[in-house]
């Protein structure tokens, strides 16, 4: 039997289940429900069931949203022939953050992992290519994640349009040194990107 009532521990076993809040946390979140206003807990409870009925892919970019196609996609100031490919929603969320890239997302849903079973087929890949032609891209950017699954599935996609006849650009994002990084504590791999990808200083 637990320490706390019924109810309680079963609350901290769900917050427990969420990724990233061990037990420790999961509890001192329930509790802190527990001792709030009963509108918190309405409005949390609320919020949970519109957010899985409401929130779906946009049939374009396949990322999140609640209105299909999603206001990326519907933006015509941001047809300007770029599309950025991301491996999941929150790689798209952190790019558009900067304020720095001003076209269009594909989110894939992942990145190539045989060991997983994931293959291109369990990926958008397909539907990025059919929107190639359709909305005019001269340039897709890749920014899948540093790893090997994600640098798998950048060679795979710059694979696949090389056979289109190259007619499209296609760039990756710079990885390497991060801002404030010290060298020694850096992996090897990061290590080789940032001397691949290195920059021409002008005086």
């Amino acid at each position: 039997m637990g320490i706390y009532p019924v109810s309680l521990e079963k609350l901290i076993e769900q917050f427990s289940r969420l990724p990233g809040i061990g037990q420790k946390s999961a509890t001192r979140v329930a509790l802190y429900v527990l001792r709030s206003r009963n509108e918190l807990a309405e409005s949390l409870a609320k919020n949970l069931l519109e957010v899985k009925e409401k929130i779906k892919f946009c049939s374009t970019c396949f990322n999140l949203t609640d209105d299909d196609p999603c206001p990326i996609c519907c933006d015509e100031n941001r047809a300007d022939g770029t599309i950025c490919v991301v491996e999941g929603p929150g790689d798209q969320l952190s790019l558009e953050g900067t304020g720095a890239f001003k076209g269009r997302y594909h989110v894939l849903h992942g990145a190539l992992s045989p060991l997983d079973g994931i293959g291109p087929e369990d990926l958008r890949i397909g539907e990025l290519f059919g929107r190639l032609d359709k909305e005019g891209i001269k340039e897709v950017i890749l920014a899948t994640n540093p790893s090997t699954e994600g640098e798998a599935t950048a060679s795979f996609i710059v694979r696949l349009l090389s056979e289109r006849g190259g007619k499209i650009k296609t760039t990756r994002i710079a990885l390497g040194v991060p801002m404030g990084g010290d060298l020694k504590y850096l992996d090897r791999m990061t290590i080789e990107h940032a001397m691949r990808s290195r920059t021409e200083i002008n005086p």
